[in-house]
This record gives C-alpha cells, structure tokens and sequence, in this order.
C-alpha cells in the first residue's frame, strides 16, 4: 500500500504567527493532529504537531503569546505519494516523529500519521492472518 492510499488529504496550513490557541483550535475543528505551517517570508514549511502544543503549555507558556513560528519543527522530513508505507514507517521511525508532510510537485497534498498507517496495516495483517 502506497502513502497516497493512506494519507489524510485534509491539509490544515497555517502561518507562523498563528498563536498556539488559534492553531489547536483549527486543529480540533478540523480534527486533525498536525497542522503545515507555511512561513511565506522565507518560502519555508514546516509542521506543528499536538505535542509541540502540549509540550508548551505543559511549559507553563501562554498560548495566546506564544506563536505557531516559534514552536514549528522546520527541518522536516517530507513523504512522497508514490512512497510505501513501510518506507514512511521506516522514516517516522528513524526520525523520532508520528506525522510526515506528503509532497508532489506543487506543494503539500496530505498528511500521514503513524495512526494511518496502523489504520491500513492492521486490516491488511488480519486478513493474511486468516489466509494462513
């Protein structure tokens, strides 16, 4: 199976100088657990996560101070469609994170979360489980 087949296509980009409380409201609306953070000074994307949200607040700082710019992971590592799940598990894993920006040609198309996968492995494993 292939990131295309398991990515959320449901994009939330947000710009830098969202507060925290503005980009974890977006997220909860939209239900998603990362948010593409798109600095359009520098031409640059980057991700937010729930747990760079929970990391600062857990902190004690404020999120309505605080700044999506500021707790953004900018040195991300990016999925193609055409990439294997295995290949994106294999990247999360060395990297040490849960989501992963799909890129094509024009930009960011998707989303994929450790929890996606898992959502099309485990069926797939059952049913080879059965067969066997």
């Amino acid at each position: 199976m292939l990131v295309r087949d398991a990515m959320s296509t449901v994009v939330l980009t947000i710009g830098p100088a969202h507060t925290l409380r503005q980009a974890a409201a977006l997220m909860a609306a939209r239900r998603v657990g990362a948010a593409v953070v798109l600095d359009h000074d520098t031409s640059g994307l980057g991700i937010l996560t729930e747990r760079d949200i929970l990391v600062s607040v857990g902190a004690g700082q404020n999120p309505d101070l605080e700044t999506a710019g500021a707790h953004t992971t900018t040195d991300v590592v990016f999925a193609a469609p055409e990439w294997t799940l295995e290949e994106a598990a294999t990247a999360m894993s060395h990297g040490g994170f849960r989501h992963l920006i799909v890129l094509d040609g024009t930009g960011p198309v998707g989303i994929v979360s450790v929890r996606d996968i898992i959502r099309c492995w485990a069926p797939a494993r059952r049913h080879a489980a059965a067969l066997a």
